[in-house]
């Protein structure tokens, strides 16, 4: 691998703890400031605004959440297809795979905005949205809707820096967009009383401002990912497209699969009014710090996993594995501890509301058993990913996103009569079903077909 070029990270070097956390060390930086960047609208809107502007962001996120799992699949496979072809030393596989990540993400980003401005109405009365939010909702949706193009653009350009070992500028690209967005939602909701719309105006131009600062860098490092940015490089590369597709899609389907499962789970959930969609929103959210360290760590772990295997170091993946749980174990405890002994404290960062806080003191309990459940699935994902595993991936999508999530929810809600607490109940427990997987999986050394030519013995 070449000295001169300073994106590229070996990631088979060093102790294993030591490299997990100094390349997750930046990811986690940018899930916290993601986390920040997607809680400030309901924190804002919800004090600015009051309950029904907090369910009316909270159930426009989830609307959001049907156009980013595609970007979110493809660019999790393109980021580990080019941490293997990092570790194989293919710059000309690297190359290609940039220029059929844009061409991919862009057309599909193009379509799928269409698609949703065509069908968003019939979208909000699928998840029953209260009447009383509608046009809140409404506005916000359209507006976030609008913006992406800019999301699946700020995808694809981390994960392609990612890939390359470098988590150190996506992490200055989502600060840009975090800052920008502050700063709009306090001035867009607070002084100019805008609502839900100017959060959601916030929300958007700062991905647009994040993309175009990454768009520029990534131009400025076109020589190391070995792309000239040449109009006749955009194009589906032959020798990538199939690997992208085969891991891809099963990641697609599997984040399809988990989304459209907690929207069909929301969608009983919301029948039970504003209230009940004000705390279903900020316990996503609280879940959704636990997750920044999950994500953080499986995205590294996965990147590690994937250039150990792409080097043939057999021995170094389940270190990784190992390491990747107790990282995430460490703060999931003491975040669990609080929501437990203070859920007023936690809950109260979005609303004042009594009649929220309330119902967020009964939530408690489910709560713990969602942090549960992304204390441990970090690692089995990064092991499932990293090794490039399609099949395991799209088996995990089915079980975790239909049968258990779906399932669970159907016999504790409706089956049972448990209500709003047993659709809280069958998602929550749902999240546990790919540590299971995992867990097999990393026993069984099945993933050690996976490696590139002989194991070598690590010093």
């Amino acid at each position: 691998m070449e000295k001169e070029n300073k994106i590229i990270r070996d990631l088979t070097v060093g102790s294993v703890p030591g490299t997990l956390l100094r390349f997750s060390l930046p990811l986690l930086l940018s899930g916290l400031l993601q986390m920040v960047y997607n809680m400030v609208d309901m924190m804002v809107v919800g004090h600015f605004v009051g309950t029904e502007g907090l369910s009316a962001v909270s159930i426009g996120g989830e609307m959001l959440q049907l156009i980013t799992f595609v970007a979110m699949g493809f660019s999790n496979a393109g980021q580990i297809l080019i941490s293997r072809y990092v570790g194989e030393q293919r710059r000309d596989l690297i190359g290609e795979m940039v220029g059929t990540l844009f061409t991919l993400l862009m057309s599909l980003a193009a379509v799928i905005m269409a698609l949703f401005l065509l069908s968003y109405q019939g979208i909000l009365r699928w998840l029953n949205t209260p009447a009383e939010i509608w046009e809140y909702t409404r506005q916000y949706s359209i507006v976030c809707v609008l913006g992406t193009l800019f999301i699946y653009g700020y995808n694809l350009v981390s994960a392609i820096m990612r890939g390359m070992g470098d988590s150190r500028h996506p992490f200055l690209f989502i600060a840009i967009a975090s800052v920008v967005n502050v700063v709009l939602d306090l001035l867009f909701v607070g002084p100019m009383g805008m609502g839900p719309l100017g959060a959601a105006l916030a929300t958007v131009i700062g991905q647009a401002v994040s993309f175009l600062f990454a768009l520029r860098l990534l131009y400025k490092k076109r020589e190391d990912i070995y792309f000239a940015f040449q109009p006749k490089h955009f194009r589906i590369g032959k020798q990538v497209i199939r690997p992208l597709m085969s891991l891809g899609i099963p990641m697609v389907i599997q984040s399809a699969a988990i989304t459209f499962s907690m929207l069909f789970v929301n969608s009983f959930i919301n029948a039970y009014g504003t209230v009940a969609v004000a705390v279903t929103g900020v316990a996503r959210k609280l879940e959704g710090m636990i997750g920044v360290v999950s994500q953080a760590v499986s995205s590294a772990g996965g990147a590690m996993i994937s250039q150990a295997l792409g080097a043939g170091k057999i021995r170094r993946v389940p270190k990784v594995v190992y390491t990747a749980l107790w990282t995430v174990a460490i703060p999931a405890s003491v975040f669990a501890l609080i929501t437990w002994l203070r859920p007023e404290w936690v809950f109260g960062i979005f609303s004042d509301d009594p009649a929220v806080l309330a119902m967020a003191a009964v939530y408690v309990p489910i709560a713990l058993v969602q942090y549960l459940g992304a204390t441990l699935r970090p690692a089995s994902f990064a092991l499932i990913n990293g090794s490039g595993n399609s099949l395991l991936n799209l088996m995990v999508a089915l079980l975790d996103g239909i049968a258990a999530r779906i399932g669970l929810a159907l016999l504790f809600g409706l089956a049972l009569g448990w209500g709003i607490m047993g659709f809280w109940y069958g998602n929550a427990f749902a999240g546990l079903v790919p540590f299971c997987i995992g867990s097999v999986y990393l026993v069984s050394g099945a993933w050690k077909k996976r490696a590139s030519g002989a194991a070598v013995e690590e010093i």
